[in-house]
């Protein structure tokens, strides 16, 4: 985050006089402002500060907006041969060398899938507080405890 004046902005307090800057410099920028155009923009929703902001206002129904894109990769060449490149690139990332106690390099969304793939098999946990909590609701509501 940046104040008004450019400088750097590290207290949370004073949140609402900064600019959250982009991930990747001015290549980040201006992928954000594309996104925000085809998510914002082109569909009618908001775009900058237009935007309702839910963690000031958790009333008023946002007015963002969602941009999918689908693309035909046989539009661009062979998919069988696309995903092979795919599947090399993946595993050169894989083989990569890790910093040290980086035990596996891991692709986007992998992390997620594994964890949901757990919580599907093991349930989800909770915390001993909340359990404790939501078994205090049941006992008043005449329901069934969790545990």
């Amino acid at each position: 985050m940046i104040d008004r004046m450019g400088e750097p902005l590290t207290d949370p307090s004073r949140v609402d006089e900064g600019f959250l800057l982009p991930i990747g410099g001015y290549k980040g920028y201006g992928l954000a402002l594309v996104f925000g155009l085809l998510a914002g923009t082109l569909n009618g929703a908001a775009n900058g500060p237009d935007t309702i902001d839910f963690n000031k206002d958790d009333r008023t129904p946002t007015n963002t907006g969602q941009s999918i894109v689908a693309i035909s990769i046989e539009a661009f060449g062979d998919v069988v041969q696309f995903k092979r490149k795919v599947d090399a690139l993946i595993r050169t990332l894989r083989n990569s060398n890790r910093l040290p106690d980086v035990e596996r390099i891991w692709l986007p969304g992998e992390q997620s899938h594994a964890k949901r793939n757990k919580y599907t098999r093991e349930g989800i946990p909770l915390a001993p507080q909340l359990v404790h909590k939501l078994n205090e609701l049941a006992d008043e509501l005449g329901t069934t405890r969790l545990s």
